[in-house]
């Protein structure tokens, strides 16, 4: 299930691929705009502007925009970034791997049936990008 912080950065990052072409946005118009609280928002914008993926500008014009194109921008490059893991299971996770404590990986059915789970997941969400958010 996605946090409320992924979604709250699905909806900031849609409106801002909307606005792209309007130069920097103000974080408080897209806080009013996708009724995203204003303190929470300036956090998660904080994060996607150190990965890269936003960058902002100060002083009279200034707000934030994307700094990559929107269609370059993988989905699951932004789950990973605010939400952490795609995988159910860190057992079966790429990036966040741990090996459960009670668990023995060669003989569980629910490893296997969650590898499948993320191997579908992620063949979706490394295709659609920020473009695909947007109507």
């Amino acid at each position: 299930m996605l946090s409320k912080k992924s979604q709250y950065a699905f909806k900031a990052l849609s409106y801002l691929v909307e606005k792209r072409n309007e130069g920097p946005i103000l974080i408080s118009e897209i806080a009013e705009h996708k009724k995203i609280p204003l303190k929470f928002l300036e956090n998660i914008l904080l994060e996607l502007k150190k990965a890269e993926i936003l960058d902002s500008k100060k002083g009279k014009g200034g707000g934030y925009f994307l700094k990559e194109k929107p269609e370059n921008v993988k989905l699951a490059k932004i789950i990973r970034l605010v939400n952490g893991p795609i995988a159910m299971l860190p057992c079966v996770s790429l990036n966040f791997y741990e090996k459960c404590d009670d668990c023995n990986e060669d003989h569980c059915g629910l490893h296997d049936v969650l590898i499948e789970v993320r191997d579908a997941s992620l063949n979706i969400l490394e295709k659609k990008t920020l473009m695909d958010l947007v109507d």
